[in-house]
């Protein structure tokens, strides 16, 4: 955009303060007044006037939902409403203002960070308070949705509160570091930390800095953002800044164990007292506060915790090291807070909150509070990209994903360091090409000054990826020479090939994204508009290969007409590290895991006025991995929301969480102490086989069990209120249950329906008076074409989408649900049903996106209403066109109430065990 239309939209967005939710009209007129004034000032950049009522209208979206919170209350001492008042938030008033005016953020999204983060901070204490205290807690967010922004609102509240050095753990890597500092620079200091040594005001001001009129606020940076800018105690010496003066004190460093070791030496030479007692240093009076940023990536212990006979951690043990240094650093003072930020919190949560010893003192298990933060509007995410289905919710992904299946020709997946590429796929061609094209599209909407990123992610091999390099050049180049010496209008040169592309792909998608949601800078867009600037786009583009350097990040403020780069890299690109305008990503590396996976998911964000020209170009494995992972963490999601109605504690979520049938997913084997027992309970918990074999004598085993288990259960027994045309029997003994478990074959993919586990976890609730009888349901699709015979009943074969291209040896439902929702409650009164509803409509933060009341309850509900000792079976026989198979496929579903009196069932889990199940 030009600095014109900026200027509009932070002059708009100022007059509309006050304005609690303005309607169209009253942004029309702020529009209309402020072009009228830009005019009369003689600014002649032309604005377009409806996009720029569609722009801030956009931005003035209200947040849906709040902030779920876990805590726990002991030893806080409540201090911020009493204070509020009486404090002058010069810090945060200026950092509003700068959202405000610089980066275009509404009042109603200033408001919503406002509340966000005095719910962080009001769960600190009072940095006055004369005792002793220690705070942990986590921030829980989404992928690239802001959470720099959250905690730089709660730096600038935390320093004006009197918290007299704050330290920020950013990331393991110097981008990462020198791209929080720079952030950090703009939003707290207000001035540019990487210009000289001095540390002061003289430094050139910018951000919050160089509002105009503000009074510059006194604050210490001994980290910059250049390259060499982490902590450096002999340049700390040098300064002379000693933390706990009047100013309060920032460093911004890596999560690397020298540097945090000569942080720690530093602090306690500088303000350390010796504790009579104990002979350790210990700084006394100034209060500390921890931000770590990317919180389950290095901090969390990885070494194995030695258990005494009787299964409690020995006194002292050794710990990985970073986990050392950032406990020593806390344990080193009198008065500390440590608020992790993260969008993959379970490898915190998997942390033993018994892991104390007396050498590194406490574990950074988030005892005190863990808080969930709502998703932001305009957010796109895992759902919105791979589709959602929970309980009684439903998405379609967005028509973005583009499945590679000429890789492995190109780079292996098992390939080593000295692999080299001979040349690029077709798949890999296209992502340039369109690339090109999203380039010249945003600037024909009006968007000229964007940055334009594409991602390459295809190796961890840095040879690799130069060798990788060097022939995108080629290409890039190749396609810049025919653009700028070919005729636009022959049908056999380059502009063909890019206007098939155009009419095939993107028009579509356009159209498609359109109905899914609702953006209103999405403009049309002709061929006739594209082309002219098809050259100039592909002229401008660089080829950048990330290999962590603080130049990464630098370079798009070097930039200030936009850049267009195609970014090259591997681990340096799979945490925090923003690409800027990220639009075309071709991504190939796997991994199975829930943080791994999500954390390299660069393409998640906001993406205003152009998500229907991104592309995600991957292979078909790991689409499936996304949406099974998405699945699994939107349900656990869910828990935590449902334990914060029931006032639970981060300790009990945490057990739940490692007992949860998706818990081994979601983290990496070593985050969760290898060789260690693991328990698990279904309590609560829907399993379904929506993974199913294509093999005809599986199919044919799984068809004839379920015969024989119908025949044994004789004539239906039972009938529903809710639905006339399905067979059902009631009361059926969980013997019955345990042998159809014993003989029907489960897809050994589908990790959370081990019939062993769930064997297991029945039994041992037997024992405990619960599961003891079951109601068995045969769906029966009363308008199918074609039907079966299962048992003595004519049953009508359900259908169900297969996702396609997937794989051709299983049968993967779309969306990872066999069920329909509303079947969990098939067997209930309607006395149940009604009991389960109003949970529903009683809980605050359920996770819905409609605004209408619900009709009828989802499956969390239903679970928590159904009787502990009355599991429910459903069986589904699917017609076996979708996939083409010879005989109908069956599938199943195992509802299993809540129980307060579950049993866990125990497994280790070590590096042997995870190759067997997960390696990939």
């Amino acid at each position: 955009m030009t600095d014109t239309y900026n200027r509009a939209v932070s002059l708009i967005l100022v007059m509309l303060k006050g304005e609690t939710n303005p309607n169209s009209e009253t942004i029309q007129k702020k529009v209309d007044l402020v072009l009228g004034m830009l005019k009369a000032e003689g600014d002649s950049d032309p604005v377009n006037r409806d996009r720029l009522i569609k722009d801030i209208e956009s931005r003035c979206e209200i947040w849906r939902g709040s902030a779920t919170v876990l805590e726990n209350k002991k030893d806080h001492k409540v201090w911020l409403p009493d204070k509020k008042s009486q404090i002058p938030w010069k810090f945060w008033k200026r950092y509003e203002r700068y959202l405000m005016e610089e980066k275009g953020f509404s009042e109603q999204n200033i408001i919503t960070l406002d509340n966000l983060t005095d719910g962080v901070l009001e769960r600190l204490e009072d940095p006055v308070r004369e005792d002793s205290w220690d705070r942990r807690g986590m921030v829980v967010g989404y992928v690239q949705s802001g959470k720099t922004a959250n905690y730089t609102g709660l730096i600038c509240k935390t320093a004006d509160a009197g918290y007299k050095l704050i330290i920020v753990l950013a990331g393991m890597h110097k981008s990462l570091r020198s791209q929080t500092q720079v952030r950090l620079d703009e939003g707290f200091l207000g001035f540019d930390t990487q210009l000289n040594r001095a540390f002061n005001q003289e430094n050139l001001r910018i951000g919050v800095g160089s509002l105009p009129g503000e009074e510059f606020i006194t604050v210490h940076s001994l980290t910059s953002s250049a390259d060499n800018g982490d902590f450096n105690r002999r340049v700390a010496s040098q300064v002379g800044v000693l933390p706990g003066g009047k100013d309060p004190v920032i460093l911004v460093v890596k999560k690397q164990i020298s540097v945090l070791n000569n942080l720690i030496n530093w602090a306690i030479s500088v303000r350390g007292q010796e504790d009579p007692s104990t002979g350790k240093k210990i700084v006394r009076n100034i209060p500390l506060l921890v931000i770590d940023d990317e919180a389950d990536n290095a901090s969390v212990n990885t070494n194995p915790i030695p258990l005494d006979e009787d299964g409690k951690p020995l006194d002292d043990y050794d710990v990985s090291k970073t986990n050392d240094k950032i406990r020593t650093l806390l344990g080193h003072f009198k008065k500390s807070a440590y608020v992790g930020y993260t969008a993959t919190p379970f490898a915190n949560i998997f942390i033993f909150p018994e892991g104390e010893t007396k050498t590194h003192g406490e574990d950074l298990f988030p005892r005190d509070f863990i808080i969930n933060l709502p998703k932001p509007p305009n957010y796109i995410g895992p759902s919105e990209i791979f589709g959602f289905s929970h309980d009684d919710e439903d998405q379609e992904g967005l028509d973005i994903i583009r499945k590679i299946y000429d890789s492995e020709q190109f780079i292996p997946n098992n390939h080593k360091k000295d692999f080299k590429p001979k040349n690029l796929p077709e798949s890999l061609k296209t992502a340039i090409k369109s690339f090109i094209i999203t380039c010249a599209a945003r600037r024909v909407r009006g968007e000229y000054r964007n940055h334009n990123s594409m991602l390459i992610h295809v190796t961890r091999y840095t040879a690799v990826q130069k060798e990788l390099g060097e022939l995108v050049n080629e290409e890039l180049s190749f396609v810049r020479r025919q653009l700028e010496y070919s005729d636009p209008s022959d049908p056999d040169k380059i502009y063909s090939e890019f206007k098939k592309i155009w009419n095939s792909d993107y028009i579509p998608t356009t159209d498609s994204v359109r109905k899914q949601i609702n953006d209103p800078l999405i403009s049309d867009v002709s061929w006739e508009e594209l082309s002219p600037y098809l050259y100039d786009s592909a002229a401008r583009i660089r080829i950048k290969q990330i290999n962590g350097t603080a130049k990464d990040v630098l370079d798009y403020n070097d930039q200030p007409d936009g850049l267009n780069v195609i970014a090259i890299g591997g681990d340096k690109l799979s945490r925090g590290l923003t690409l800027e305008g990220l639009s075309i990503s071709y991504y190939l590396r796997a991994s199975r895991m829930y943080d791994t996976l999500m954390q390299m998911g660069r393409w998640f964000g906001f993406r205003p006025g152009y998500i229907d020209l991104c592309r995600l170009y991957t292979s078909p494995e790991l689409v499936e991995w996304y949406q099974y992972i998405n699945m699994a963490s939107e349900e656990l999601r869910s828990e935590f929301d449902y334990m914060a109605i029931l006032n639970s504690t981060p300790r009990e979520y945490g057990l739940r969480v490692r007992t949860h049938p998706d818990g081994l997913l979601i983290t990496a084997v070593n985050k969760m102490r290898t060789g260690t027992v693991m328990q698990l309970s279904y309590s609560n918990s829907l399993i379904e086989t929506y993974k199913l074999y294509k093999d005809t004598e599986k199919l044919r085993n799984n068809l004839n069990v379920t015969n024989q288990f119908i025949q044994n259960l004789g004539i239906p027994n039972g009938s529903s209120v809710f639905f006339e045309q399905h067979k059902i029997w009631k009361n059926v003994p969980a013997i019955d249950i345990l042998k159809i478990l014993d003989e029907y074959l489960i897809h050994e993919d589908l990790k959370k329906a081990n019939p062993r586990y769930l064997k297991e976890y029945i039994r041992k609730q037997l024992l405990k008076g619960e599961l003891t009888h079951w109601t068995v349901a045969l769906i029966n699709n009363s308008q199918a074409k074609n039907t079966a015979v299962i048992g003595s009943c004519e049953i009508g074969l359900t259908v169900r989408k297969p996702d396609l291209n997937l794989s051709n040896s299983k049968y993967v439902l779309r969306k990872g649900h066999i069920i329909d929702p509303k079947h969990e409650y098939i067997d209930f009164t309607e006395i149940q049903f009604e009991e389960a509803l109003q949970k529903m409509k009683n809980d605050p933060n359920r996770r819905t996106r409609s605004e209408e009341e619900p009709q009828f309850p989802s499956g969390q509900y239903i679970r928590d209403t159904r009787p502990p000792e009355q599991g429910l079976l459903l069986i589904y026989p699917l017609d076996p066109n979708p996939p083409k198979v010879e005989i109908p496929v069956i599938g199943l579903a195992f509802s299993i109430p809540k129980s307060n009196n579950d049993v866990k069932i125990e497994y280790k889990v070590n590096n042997i065990y995870w190759e067997q199940e997960f390696d990939s």
